[in-house]
C-alpha cells in the first residue's frame, strides 16, 4: 500500500524500524535499547513523582499508567491530562523510557496527573482499535469520578475533574483528533462530572497519498524519513484501506456541523516543527479548523524535527513551558 505518486527512496523501512515481517504477515518487533520499557515506581520509593499501573480493559490486555507528584495533598484539585504515546500505532507502550519520562516531567513541573494509556497495536489490532481504547480511557476517568468509594484514589483524591486535557504525540497527536471526534458525538453530559477543557496535539501524525512538498523535502529524515511513514500506513490502516482513508488524511473528509459546535466549546493547542516531514499536512489540519470556526493555538518550530522532545533537551522544556502556560 505505499503511496506511488511521488518519488520513493531506497531505505528499508523494515531494517530501519527493527521489524521483521513474517510469513503470516504479522511482525516481530526488536526491541530499540532507548526505547525499552520501564517499571512503575509504586508509591514506596521517595521519588519527586510516583506512578502505579492499573488495568483498563482486561480483555483486550489494555492499561493505564497514573502519574502524581508525591508532594501534593488530598484535595489538591490538580488539572488532568490524559495522554496518548507516540509510534506510528505500531510501536511502544506507556512504559516505553521517553514517554515515561516525558509523563513524570509533566506531573512534576505543570503540577498534573497523568493518565497515560497504554493501547492496543497495529497490525495486529488496526485501527480504530487505539482510536477505541483511546476514548475508553477517558469513559474509565469519567466512572472513577462518578465512584466515591471505590474510584481509583489517585483521580479521586487528587483531581479536579473539570480540568481535564487530552494530549498526544504522532501517533497519539491523530489519536486525540479522533477520541475527540468520538466523544462529541456522545456529547458533553455524557461524560459528566469530567470536563475536557483542551486538546493537545504535539506534531500529530497526518499524511496521505498525495506527496507534500515537506514530505519530498525531507524524504530521507533520519528520524522519519517517507519509506517508514508508508510502512507505517500500511500496517495500522484498516485493511484495504490507502494513504487517503479518513484515519489518515483527515482534512479531505473535513468536519460536519454538530462536530464543529462540540469541537468550539474546546481550546487546541498544536505543536509542529519546520524540519518534520509531517509539517505540510498538520499546516493543512490546522487551516480546516481555523475555517471551521475552532479556536486554537499554534506553536512553530522552525527547526523542530519529528519527535524533537525525545531527542532534544531544550526542545523538552520548551514543551513543557507551553503547556504549564496552555493550562493553565
Amino acid at each position: 500500500m505505499a503511496d506511488q505518486s511521488g518519488p520513493v527512496n531506497s531505505i528499508d523501512p523494515y531494517e530501519r524500524l527493527n521489524l521483521v515481517r513474517n510469513p503470516d504477515g504479522t511482525i516481530t518487533r526488536i526491541p530499540f535499547p532507548k526505547f525499552l520499557d520501564v517499571p512503575a515506581t509504586g508509591d514506596s520509593i521517595d521519588s519527586d513523582v510516583i506512578s502505579k499501573d492499573v488495568p483498563l480493559n482486561q480483555a483486550n490486555k489494555t492499561s493505564v499508567r497514573i502519574y502524581r507528584p508525591r508532594n501534593a495533598t488530598k484535595d489538591s484539585n490538580l488539572p488532568l491530562i490524559i495522554y496518548y504515546h507516540g509510534g506510528g500505532f505500531i510501536f511502544f507502550s506507556a512504559a516505553s523510557l521517553p514517554f515515561d519520562d516525558l509523563c513524570v516531567r509533566m506531573a512534576l513541573e505543570i503540577s498534573a496527573v497523568i493518565v497515560s494509556v497504554d493501547y492496543r497495536l497495529a497490525p495486529e489490532h488496526r485501527l480504530p482499535a487505539a482510536y477505541e481504547d483511546a476514548v475508553e480511557a477517558v469513559l474509565w476517568v469519567k466512572n472513577q469520578a462518578l465512584d466515591h468509594f471505590n474510584g481509583e484514589p489517585w483521580l479521586r483524591d487528587y483531581v479536579d475533574f473539570s480540568k481535564c486535557f487530552i494530549m498526544g504525540c504522532s501517533a497519539g497527536g491523530n489519536m486525540v483528533y479522533h477520541a475527540a471526534l468520538r466523544l462529541s458525538k456522545l456529547g458533553s453530559d455524557q461524560l459528566q462530572p469530567l470536563k475536557i477543557c483542551g486538546l493537545i496535539l504535539n506534531q500529530p501524525s497526518f499524511s496521505g497519498i498525495q506527496r507534500t512538498a515537506s514530505e519530498l523535502r525531507l524524504m530521507n529524515d533520519p528520524i522519519l524519513p517517507l519509506a517508514v511513514v508508508d510502512l507505517m500506513k500500511e500496517l495500522s490502516m484498516p485493511s484495504g484501506a490507502d494513504g487517503d482513508h479518513e484515519y489518515c488524511n483527515l482534512t479531505l473528509k473535513g468536519l460536519s456541523e454538530s462536530v464543529i459546535e462540540a469541537m468550539k466549546s474546546q481550546r487546541w493547542l498544536v505543536f509542529f516543527g519546520g524540519e518534520d516531514p509531517l509539517m505540510d499536512k498538520q499546516k493543512e489540519f490546522l487551516k480546516m479548523l481555523e475555517e471551521s470556526g475552532v479556536k486554537f493555538v499554534a506553536q512553530f518550530d522552525e527547526n523542530a524535527c519529528h519527535g524533537n522532545h525525545i531527542f532534544d533537551p531544550e526542545k523538552a522544556l520548551a514543551l513543557l513551558k507551553a503547556l504549564r502556560e496552555f493550562i493553565y
